[in-house]
């Protein structure tokens, strides 16, 4: 049986970090890193995530704002509020979560936030920083840059002559993964659900990512022996033996499959999921510590 890689447990010893860094930071600097969450309309999942980062953020040591905007609110609103927390010193991250109601352009709202203060790594600067190599003075998403700390906890930070394969081609996810996978020097395949051959690819990888978004799309069989496995699908499926109109949550890897085969290998839910929170954490305190003239703080 693969190694299960603990994603609660590491990014319990992010937050232990970030923490501990926040600490110093205003022991220094008289300063606390400020992370401000717009959220826009009543969505039940939206709620939930924003609610679990602000809840994160106070642990933290941080200061958290969370600004509700009504679902027809207009997109110049929300233009001006991310222009007053542009220029607010106080405000080191500001996180818009999506999705956003169909009258509000999500890319032009994303743009708009200062590339210093987008924790959320998806501003254009800060996406051509890290497609250029620039890894470490970029911010980098937080679900890629979680992933690539549980690849590290078993393969070190220097992935020269692996194979990695990434299945998914998203800009959150995808994309941004496999340029961090070139950073760290491994030989990387960006796949997707029309990639000809696909389970033949994906056994040639050393690492494989799983970001495709289609419940346990990745089988066993397709998994070498050894293989690292890094499965960043949230999927919800039903499940009737839990009760009437229950559910549960699986990846985009068939778990108990591919577990036979791999060497390591993360679980869903406690693996990838438990990291995104974290690295948010981590990147609001390197926005704070760069703002304050400091180096940024090594996770």
């Amino acid at each position: 049986m693969a190694e299960v890689i603990d994603g609660k447990a590491v990014a319990a010893d992010v937050i232990a970090k970030v923490t501990s860094a926040s600490g110093v930071l205003a022991a220094s600097k008289n300063v606390t890193p400020g992370l401000a969450v717009i959220i826009v309309g009543e969505d039940p999942a939206s709620q939930v995530y924003v609610a679990a980062k602000s809840r994160t953020a106070k642990e933290c040591g941080f200061n958290s704002l969370q600004h509700t905007l009504p679902a027809d609110v207009s997109e110049a609103y929300l233009m001006d509020l991310i222009e007053v927390l542009n220029l607010d010193p106080a405000i080191h991250g500001i996180l818009v979560q999506l999705p956003l109601p169909g009258h509000i352009d999500a890319g032009k709202v994303i743009q708009a936030i200062a590339p210093e203060k987008d924790v959320d790594g998806f501003h254009f600067v800060n996406v051509g920083k890290l497609g250029t190599g620039e890894v470490d003075t970029a911010f980098v998403p937080c679900t890629p840059a979680g992933s690539m700390l549980l690849i590290e906890r078993v393969h070190g930070k220097d992935l020269s002559g692996l194979n990695a394969v990434v299945v998914g081609r998203s800009n959150i996810v995808g994309k941004p993964m496999a340029n961090l996978l070139l950073a760290a020097n491994a030989t990387v395949t960006v796949a997707h659900s029309r990639t000809k051959n696909l389970p033949e690819l994906c056994r040639g990888a050393d690492i494989l990512v799983a970001a495709v978004g289609r419940p346990e799309m990745i089988r066993g069989e397709w998994v070498k022996r050894g293989t690292t496995v890094i499965d960043v699908g949230i999927n919800r499926v039903a499940a009737p033996e839990k009760g009437n109109g229950k559910n549960r949550l699986i990846g985009d890897v068939a778990y108990a499959e591919a577990a036979d085969h791999a060497g390591a290998i993360t679980p869903v839910p406690g693996g990838v999921g438990p990291m995104t929170i974290a690295l948010l954490m981590a990147n609001t305190l390197t926005s704070a510590y760069l703002a304050s003239s400091l180096p940024r703080p090594q996770f």
